[in-house]
């Protein structure tokens, strides 16, 4: 590995850990990801394991706004799992198409969520629903039966058809 890439990886994996907990930077970035720069600006711009979308990276901010796919790897690795809203049954074919979270639709949430912070929206099952920015604090979305608890991103439903649309629209 070179060096400019050692710091670059040494970077995006310092930010993960700052913005989701240590070692979540080494579970969401292993040693073979792509990271793609900005033309124009020359920073950091997405990031990319296996030709799909982990996270991106937020200029104005600094941290880093997560993919279904970096989504899932940190659902898949992280025990305890931090940063994650549970929601009903019944909501969640409409979370997974992008729609946002209610919170009379929060079964449970990580109580340290503060509101602006990147979350995982999860079904009952564990399984990968969404991510999005949360609006209240952990103990607000289970306690509150009204207004939106996260404003959802992007829907794993949304992703297929995004995907579907591409690879249709190339033949």
């Amino acid at each position: 590995m070179s060096k400019d890439r050692e710091l670059v990886i040494r970077k995006i994996r310092s930010v993960a850990d700052y913005q989701f907990g240590r070692g979540v930077g080494k579970i969401l970035f292993p040693d073979d990801v792509e990271v793609t720069f900005s033309k124009s600006t020359g920073r950091i711009r997405h990031v990319y394991l296996n030709g799909k979308r982990l996270a991106t990276f937020r200029p104005n901010d600094g941290l880093f706004s997560l993919a279904i796919e970096g989504a899932k790897r940190i659902v898949k690795h992280l025990k305890p799992l931090r940063f994650w809203v549970m929601v009903s049954d019944e909501a969640a074919p409409f979370v997974a198409e992008g729609k946002s979270v209610f919170a009379k639709h929060v079964v449970d949430a990580d109580k340290e969520i503060r509101p602006q912070e990147e979350v995982i929206i999860i079904n009952s099952k564990g399984e990968v629903l969404a991510v999005g920015r949360a609006l209240l604090n952990g103990e607000e979305m289970v306690a509150f039966k009204r207004g939106v608890a996260v404003k959802v991103r992007v829907g794993k439903n949304k992703v297929k058809k995004l995907e579907e649309y591409s690879i249709s629209e190339d033949d």
